[in-house]
């Protein structure tokens, strides 16, 4: 259970008692309908999961995608869209065969020539995509149900690349549609997941709404995870989007809405002594907060500026200034999530430094000539509002030029893919979190060095490329935690992020919301609302 102190209480009572009458208006009541009422944790903005790799675009996708393979529980591959599969002797050959059932929402059915386009456009923005398709030798369709893999060498990550659980999540998309630019957003949402998007009803900033898919057919396993089958035991699922998380948590109050995906952990005490609300940790691997430097522009496209920077950086300071109470965080110098297999401490000295008088020396070293940093500030969600500010002092006071520019997450990761100068509306850094699953292995697109087809910030490393393309063909686990032992200490050379901690965020919802399923991605199937 929660614990909170009398000034928490105090503070927290005088801003909820008043309701707001603008979240009463905000929020559509449900009709005869059945109706999953739910604040998303951001406004959806941009609405093409392989384009972005932010989280509300991944939830979406969830939501009206389908996938070949998906994780249960237990972070093991199981299939989703696929029937059967066969490997050759050889370890060269895959071979998969789709189930029967499976349309899309426009009524047509789901080829082998959907598929291979999606994945080849997925393979050209996701990390474990990128290696992927690096030892793929040809991906070519048998007939309209059965397509092939073929490798010039044993791949080892073949189900676990193709079914991965978060971004970007290998979502199958109709052929017309996953022909699209992968550097350009699709324009049509056509899925064969288990709700349609309503385009005619989403408006940005507001709201957004999902109706059943009544052709979709589901798995008949029980749900686990992201696999098994995904029932869709509601008629609708309504986002509505409050900037303000008091607001937000007033309307989970007052029953306008049933769920709340990610309520600041300072307002989970007050929502906890609510008979009617239940707030749990919903994610056993947590979250690692990143403060990501654009490498290509001054002054970060320095090396040893950017190490200057983590050098300042004290988890400690972070963790407390935006998560508080520490039974929602922990430190974690390793680039893999603590308490996961691959967790190491080599050539984490530079994050463990957390000293300002080093970091200005290290910066002074480093020839650091003044120029301003630019540090993008998404007021609207406030852990990530809050890395920010914290990074700001921190960067002033080893001397550094720094100009906060305050802006909605979703412009923010709109704005976060220029390239162009800060003058043009480029940028030098900006604050996000990456779930623990989709960085527990070197194949993560936050890890790539390279800048053509990696994350936003695009370091330049080709020894980082070399070893995280060995990673997928170690011949054992021991192999493997050495070269992700590799991967971390040249992360850390480079100074390709900071790391911010490891923390736990709540979920808050009603007790008529039934069915919810465990997980580091909130999915909404199999959830029922009395």
């Amino acid at each position: 259970m929660l614990r909170w102190t009398k000034r928490q209480f105090l503070t927290a009572a005088a801003v909820v008692l008043p309701l707001s009458l603008g979240a009463a208006q905000a929020v559509t009541p449900a009709s005869a309908e059945t109706v999953l009422r739910v604040i998303p944790h951001a406004d959806l903005k941009n609405l093409d999961p392989i384009w972005t790799t932010a989280y509300i675009s991944r939830n979406h996708g969830y939501l009206i995608y389908d996938t070949l393979f998906a994780m249960d529980e237990s972070f093991t591959p199981q299939p989703q869209m696929v029937d059967t599969w066969d490997v050759s002797d050889d370890k060269l050959t895959w071979t998969f065969t789709l189930r029967d059932g499976l349309k899309w929402h426009d009524g047509a059915d789901v080829t082998s020539a959907d598929v291979i386009a999606s994945l080849n456009r997925w393979g050209q923005r996701d990390g474990m995509g990128q290696q992927l398709f690096e030892a793929m030798e040809s991906l070519t369709a048998s007939n309209d149900k059965t397509f092939v893999m073929k490798f010039t060498e044993p791949y080892g990550l073949v189900l676990e690349s193709i079914g991965k659980i978060s971004s970007n999540v290998p979502f199958m998309m109709p052929e017309r549609i996953a022909k699209t630019d992968p550097f350009k957003q699709i324009e049509e949402y056509i899925g064969s997941g288990p709700f349609m998007f309503k385009k005619d009803e989403w408006v940005p900033g507001s709201k957004v709404v999902y109706e059943k898919f009544d052709d979709y057919v589901p798995r008949s396993e029980p749900p686990s995870a992201a696999a098994g089958g995904k029932v869709a035991k509601v008629d609708r699922v309504e986002w509505t989007y409050f900037p303000d998380q008091t607001t937000a948590m007033n309307a989970l109050i007052s029953g306008e809405v049933d769920f709340f995906e990610q309520p600041a952990n300072d307002l989970a005490p007050l929502m906890e002594i609510q008979e009617e609300i239940t707030v749990e940790i919903n994610d056993p691997l947590g979250n690692i907060g990143f403060a990501r430097f654009n490498h290509l522009l001054p002054p970060f496209d320095n090396a040893d500026v950017r190490r200057a920077a983590i050098m300042a950086m004290k988890q400690e300071d972070y963790m407390a200034g935006a998560v508080g109470d520490q039974k929602f965080w922990k430190t974690c110098y390793s680039v893999y999530p603590c308490a996961t297999p691959l967790e190491n401490d080599s050539g984490s000295e530079v994050m463990q430094t957390a000293d300002i008088e080093k970091a200005a020396a290290a910066l002074k070293d480093a020839g650091y000539d003044g120029t301003p940093v630019v540090i993008m500030q998404p007021t609207d969600i406030p852990l990530l509002s809050a890395f920010s500010l914290i990074t700001a002092e921190k960067l002033r006071k080893i001397g550094m030029t720094v100009e906060v520019q305050a802006m909605d997450w979703s412009t923010l990761t709109s704005r976060r893919a220029k390239r162009d100068p800060v003058a043009d509306g480029g940028w030098n850094m900006f604050h996000t979190w990456w779930i623990g699953a989709d960085v527990s292995n070197p194949m993560a697109i936050a890890f790539s060095g390279n800048p053509d087809k990696g994350w936003f910030g695009w370091p330049t490393d080709a020894e980082l490329e070399t070893q995280r393309a060995a990673f997928a063909r170690a011949a054992n686990v021991e192999e493997q935690k050495e070269i992700a032992a590799k991967v971390q200490d040249r992360l850390w050379s480079i100074g390709a992020s900071g790391q911010l901690g490891q923390f736990f965020v709540p979920v808050a919802y009603r007790s008529n919301v039934k069915g919810l399923i465990k997980s580091p991605v909130q999915f909404f199937w199999n959830i029922s609302v009395d």
